[in-house]
């Protein structure tokens, strides 16, 4: 058995398996701790890209077991997040089923790995937001909200924007907008200064707000992506 090709395997598995921990968190309403769980799962995914390339063994086993992992660490949890923020409500009747609606996210998820594995323009750049970074942006929410942990009770008004969320999610992770890679082939700041500018913006927002930074930084990336389309369009013209 070769073992330098396992090891992206063994970060592939790591990530799933801190998927499954933070679902055990959401449904014991422990969102912070789900939090957690799926930055450390998501870390786990840049490495065995990471290790992947260094070790000249990717494949289609691991692409696969990539995609697999991540469907349910920044797939399913994100759903089940949204879900579980809508489930307590003090309403009857239709309105029951509308925390159903927060899958949509798992839904839009799914799509965008199975389009991204057979999609060739994705190598240097995204089309469309990748589900990690949409998964940190819904798991941000309930720091918003200040879930409490024995449950929350939304408001008519808060599922609303829930739901509208649910759906901005699924159709922004699918959607044709090029984003900026935060892949590095060499240190040439003049190729990377927008990614270095991010970056660094990044890290200072975060050590000011902390978790309510990251969906900040979330709605940045892709304006900046948008911004940056436009003045390469411009400039190609």
């Amino acid at each position: 058995m070769n073992i330098k090709a396992q090891i992206p395997n063994l970060f592939t598995m790591l990530n799933l398996f801190c998927g499954c921990v933070a679902l055990v968190m959401v449904a014991d309403y422990k969102f912070d701790l789900a939090f957690y769980f799926v930055s450390l799962g998501i870390f786990f995914d840049f490495f065995d890209g990471f290790f992947a390339r260094k070790f000249s063994v990717s494949g289609p086993l691991g692409v696969q077991l990539d995609s697999l992992a991540d469907m349910v660490t920044s797939g399913v949890v994100p759903g089940y997040v949204m879900f579980k923020m809508m489930t307590h409500s003090n309403s009857f009747g239709i309105e029951s089923y509308f925390p159903y609606l927060g899958f949509v996210i798992t839904l839009g998820a799914c799509y965008r790995l199975a389009k991204f594995n057979i999609d060739e323009r994705q190598s240097d750049s995204f089309i469309g937001l990748p589900t990690p970074a949409n998964c940190l942006f819904i798991m941000s929410i309930p720091f918003f909200l200040e879930v409490p942990s024995n449950g929350i009770i939304v408001g008519n008004n808060t599922k609303i924007a829930l739901i509208v969320i649910s759906f901005l999610s699924a159709y922004i992770m699918n959607a044709e907008i090029t984003l900026f890679s935060l892949k590095f082939k060499n240190f040439s700041f003049a190729k990377y200064k927008l990614q270095i500018f991010f970056l660094a913006f990044s890290v200072a927002m975060l050590f000011f707000l902390q978790i309510l930074a990251v969906p900040l930084i979330i709605i940045l990336y892709v304006l900046l992506s948008i911004f940056n389309n436009m003045i390469n369009k411009k400039a190609s013209v």
